[in-house]
């Protein structure tokens, strides 16, 4: 894989950010909130879940970095979160409902990660495509020499 080094550094940088990330914002559910100067939730443990959520992730990114010819799909999903995220974001700025100082979620949670995962999953394609193409080839091989393919 082209830029294995590099991709698998990335995604043990991603792993273990995210994981920092969800554990504080678990434990530490109202900083965002303290930090855009909005009103404090009267449910945190919604944003303790998010937290939660966003260090699972982590957990996916960590096999990525460990195995990163066979990480497409779970890095696909990583960045479509980093996309969508961001969107709605933007939503809740637009109609006046958060503050824009709470774009800083998506610096550091997915704006910076958009060209890697980018140019990982470009790298990783050929890879990915291929297992379609071996599978598909194998499973017709195995119809067609069974006994009930004839």
């Amino acid at each position: 894989m082209k830029r294995r080094s590099l991709h698998r550094a990335v995604f043990s940088a991603a792993a273990g950010y995210n994981v920092v990330w969800g554990l504080y914002s678990a434990v530490e559910p109202q900083w965002l909130f303290r930090f855009a100067r909005m009103p404090l939730l009267n449910h945190p443990a919604i944003f303790a879940c998010l937290g939660m959520v966003i260090g699972v992730y982590g957990i996916a990114y960590a096999e990525v970095a460990r195995r990163p010819e066979h990480g497409f799909l779970l890095a696909a999903v990583g960045l479509l979160g980093k996309v969508l995220g961001p969107i709605g974001l933007g939503l809740l700025i637009l109609r006046g409902e958060w503050p824009p100082a709470t774009l800083v979620l998506c610096l550091t949670n997915d704006f910076i990660w958009w060209v890697p995962f980018s140019l990982y999953l470009y790298d990783a394609w050929p890879s990915y495509r291929s297992t379609f193409s071996a599978h598909a080839a194998g499973s017709e091989g195995a119809s067609a020499s069974s006994p009930a393919g004839r």
